[in-house]
């Protein structure tokens, strides 16, 4: 059967058709996850992309994806597909590749010239879709900690001042970023810092102090999850350290924190992505108890 949807952005009142589609899937309604992602869409369209599917005047398939400006210090404008499904009577006719494809040529308009996505390795359908559609495996490394696990030493992360993330913080983000990537970063930020404190709804980005300076901060939020993954799990974005307090363990009372603060929400796992050879960043995610996860991460260039 040939595809011969029509293809068009997602709108408000589709939530309800999306959240079925999806639900059929996963075997469980995620409902949060989709208003999260409809609210960003209406609050911050430049950086977010949503298409609909449309046969006969009615959804059938939906994908949404986002723009990054460099989650640990990347440098490149990446898109990601966060979410992409089809009605169970129209799979295999097409619609998730013609979804696809717009959403191909919609993001190269915006100047990204690489689209990225993760799924579990057992998920082979979707493994399947991804390498048909031009992907291939990515040189990042989905790191996962249960957040139930006991540190390994005695660190005594609570003496170091560790406070939540708010707005006015943002300009210090930057300027650390800046020593790092020296690059402005402000825009990315701006959003990053957006989502963490008014898209989310609940708050787990933090910033520690050394003498009532800013040294560090971390930025998380916690989500249902993309491609399937139904239980809440935190997700940690990035994290950012002062070079003069190096060696002050400002990374380790920041991940501590983080996990105090999601064991009290229930939160089981936090999961985070790195570039293969970031092994700076690898040694001390390995030191805080993050082990490699069971999935993969894909990559297909644009342009």
């Amino acid at each position: 059967m040939s595809d011969t949807s029509a293809i068009r952005p997602l709108a408000a009142a589709d939530l309800a058709r999306i959240v079925e589609i999806d639900g059929a899937t996963s075997g469980r309604p995620r409902r949060a996850f989709y208003e999260k992602r409809f609210a960003e869409l209406a609050s911050d369209a430049g950086s977010t992309l949503a298409l609909a599917a449309e046969r006969g005047g009615r959804v059938i398939g939906f994908a949404f994806a986002h723009l990054l400006d460099g989650e640990f210090g990347g440098s490149a404008k990446v898109g990601v597909l966060d979410a992409v499904g089809v009605a169970q009577e129209f799979r295999g006719g097409g619609v998730a590749t013609a979804l696809q494809a717009h959403l191909e040529r919609e993001l190269q308009r915006r100047g990204v010239q690489e689209l990225r996505t993760q799924a579990d390795w057992t998920e082979h359908g979707l493994a399947s879709f991804f390498s048909s559609s031009g992907f291939a495996l990515a040189p990042r490394l989905v790191l996962v900690r249960d957040v139930e696990e006991p540190t390994l030493d005695e660190f005594d992360w609570t003496e170091l001042p560790v406070r939540s993330m708010t707005e006015g913080d943002l300009p210090a983000l930057v300027r650390i970023d800046k020593k790092h990537t020296g690059r402005d970063r402000s825009s990315y930020y701006r959003r990053k810092a957006h989502e963490a404190l008014r898209q989310s709804g609940v708050r787990v980005s933090l910033v520690a102090e050394i003498d009532a300076q800013f040294a560090g901060f971390l930025m998380a939020r916690v989500d249902l999850g993309d491609f399937g993954r139904t239980e809440p799990t935190a997700v940690l974005d990035t994290l950012g350290v002062d070079p003069a307090f190096a060696g002050k363990q400002v990374g380790r009372a920041l991940l501590e924190q983080l996990l105090n603060n999601l064991r009290s929400l229930r939160v089981e796992r936090v999961l985070t992505e790195v570039e293969w050879d970031h092994f700076d960043l690898l040694r001390f995610l390995r030191r805080g108890g993050f082990k490699l996860s069971q999935r993969l991460t894909f990559q297909k260039k644009l342009a």
